[in-house]
């Protein structure tokens, strides 16, 4: 897996080093403390993955990402938690808030790597953007752009989506399984949400759409470091 890391804090960019070379499946091609010369870099080579400082002098990461016409996945590397929700809008493959540590690297380059395989065993088979759910003796089609959070309770989840509530029988495990892992992330062992549809991160407690989920006390570093 080919990646970069920009940062202009030079120690940062250490740290992602000496981590990266005790990833054996990753490639770090550079390291760039000037985003403008990264972009450059960009335009001449195939990249996988970027490790991408937030709070940057004359463009920030997230204005980075955007002004990209082709998008490598991203990790981004930072020393804030508010730009979370944001990231979660711009598909972050994981959200590492610095100082990290070597086994959390680890872990974001794993869901990295995971991701680019599953692209890579499937190219031509479209994605898909919807689920069939057993209602009852019903098949419904739901689109995972409807879906604002799922709720689980022994064998059954409900689906609240923006217009209902639809009810099914299927553990949440189950439902992990099926859900794209870059859209929804779980924050409690009963509770899974839509990133996108997050509106604000609290301590206990995501918001969505005037709706308030739990975060569990296992799930809550997780989340605030957006591993997902």
């Amino acid at each position: 897996m080919r990646a970069i890391a920009i940062d202009d804090e030079p120690m940062a960019l250490e740290v992602v080093r000496a981590h990266a070379a005790k990833v054996p499946f990753l490639e770090l091609l550079g390291c760039f403390t000037d985003a403008f010369k990264a972009l450059e870099f960009l335009q001449n080579e195939s990249v996988d993955l970027l490790f991408l400082d937030i709070k940057m002098p004359d463009i920030s990461g997230l204005e980075f990402v955007t002004s990209l016409q082709k998008k490598p996945m991203v990790i981004f590397t930072t020393a804030y938690t508010e730009h979370a929700v944001t990231s979660f809008e711009l598909d972050a493959v994981d959200y590492l808030l610095k100082p990290f540590s070597l086994p959390r690297f680890i872990k974001a380059c794993n869901k990295a790597q995971e991701l680019l395989q599953l692209r890579g065993t499937s190219p031509a088979v479209p994605v898909k953007d919807y689920l069939f759910l057993k209602t009852g003796y019903e098949q419904v089609k739901v689109f995972y752009d409807d879906i604002l959070y799922l709720e689980a309770a022994g064998n059954y989840v409900t689906f609240v989506l923006k217009d209902k509530k639809l009810l099914s029988r299927m553990t949440i495990q189950e439902l992990t399984e099926q859900l794209p892992a870059d859209s929804f992330v779980r924050v409690h062992r009963s509770y899974i949400v839509a990133k996108k549809q997050i509106d604000k991160i609290e301590r206990h407690q995501v918001c969505i759409k005037g709706n308030e989920v739990p975060v569990g006390a296992s799930y809550l570093q997780l989340l605030q470091g957006m591993s997902i």
